[in-house]
């Protein structure tokens, strides 16, 4: 199936998700803020990220944007998942490239049905 990266700060939210994307066929790292998301996409370039907006050191907007400015990366879809649900956060985020837009609270069975749909996409 697919690599995933997952990056956010919170060890708990993390671990779940992990969990539930490799009980269905999934390969997944975690990243617990920004500076290790970049570094563990440096190594290796992940079929697919979760993305929290607030992380420390390097936030999520600024990861995002690193992203798409290298070619390698540029169309790795990215799903942010965050607590900020302004609308000024989700317009930024989508306008930056995010493919998907979620806030937490979330259903998890809709976030795996949203990256399924878009790993079909993009694979």
């Amino acid at each position: 199936m697919a690599k995933i990266l997952i990056a956010d700060d919170d060890v708990i939210l993390s671990e779940m998700l992990k969990f539930r994307f490799e009980g269905v066929g999934h390969d997944v790292v975690v990243a617990a803020d920004g500076v290790e998301a970049l570094e563990r996409v440096d190594e290796e370039i992940p079929d697919l990220i979760v993305l929290d907006s607030m992380m420390p050191g390097v936030a999520g907007p600024e990861v995002l944007a690193r992203l798409r400015a290298e070619s390698r990366t540029a169309k790795t879809p990215v799903v942010m998942l965050t607590a900020r649900d302004g609308e000024k956060d989700i317009v930024a985020a989508l306008k930056a490239g995010a493919n998907e837009y979620m806030t937490k609270p979330f259903i998890p069975q809709e976030l795996l049905v949203r990256i399924e749909r878009l790993l079909l996409v993009t694979h």
